[in-house]
């Protein structure tokens, strides 16, 4: 896959946003977080803004909150090198049936707010003979539900069907990186943000 056949970043996180029901949550990390708290003036009340974050625990997470809100729609917006550091998670989502979690990995080929290294699935891990198909890995942990979209017309043409599909939901976007982007800010005081998140939760 290309760069330049790669959606932006974007365009990716707009179809989210424009397909999230009232009661879903979204979870976000790393660059995702930085652009969909860009994209919206005030903050949903269930948002999960994983900023700061412990690298790859978004999924775990995401899981945590399906299983205990089991009406509510949960999707999780990883990249592809935290999904690199907990793809244990994937197989303890299928195991625990969570029908309601959708986990979008949105694939730059890069650990981008770090210096944008490639990530072992990059255009450069496979020069090298690696890759990572993270489709092939979803299907082998047990998800029956897995998409995978270059463009973003096809994503937007599909986001509703895929993200509104019973789950586990397992969706693979390929997205342009874009070096020296500025890493994501804490929206703020994280202990404030818990207690406000856990009363949207309850309410």
């Amino acid at each position: 896959m290309t760069a330049d056949a790669r959606m932006d970043l974007e365009a990716a996180l707009a179809e989210v946003r424009r397909a999230r029901g009232a009661g879903d949550v979204v979870i976000t990390t790393m660059a995702a977080s930085k652009i969909w708290m860009e994209m919206q003036s005030t903050p949903h009340p269930l948002d999960f803004v994983f900023v700061p974050s412990c690298m790859g625990h978004a999924t775990s997470i995401g899981l945590g909150i399906a299983l205990a809100q089991p009406k509510r729609r949960v999707i999780v917006c990883n990249g592809d090198g935290s999904m690199l550091m907990n793809l244990g998670s994937l197989v303890t989502i299928t195991a625990a049936d969570a029908t309601n979690l959708v986990v979008i990995v949105l694939d730059n080929g890069v650990y981008e707010v770090t210096g944008a290294e490639p990530t072992p699935g990059s255009a450069a891990g496979r020069r090298q003979g690696g890759a990572v198909d993270f489709g092939a890995i979803a299907r082998g942990s047990g998800f029956a539900s897995v998409h995978h979209f270059s463009r973003a017309g096809d994503w937007a043409s599909n986001a509703d069907r895929v993200l509104g599909a019973e789950g586990p939901v397992f969706v693979w976007l390929d997205v342009a990186a874009v070096p020296g982007r500025a890493g994501p800010k804490s929206p703020g005081p994280a202990a404030a943000r818990a207690q406000a998140f856990i009363a949207a939760l309850r309410a």
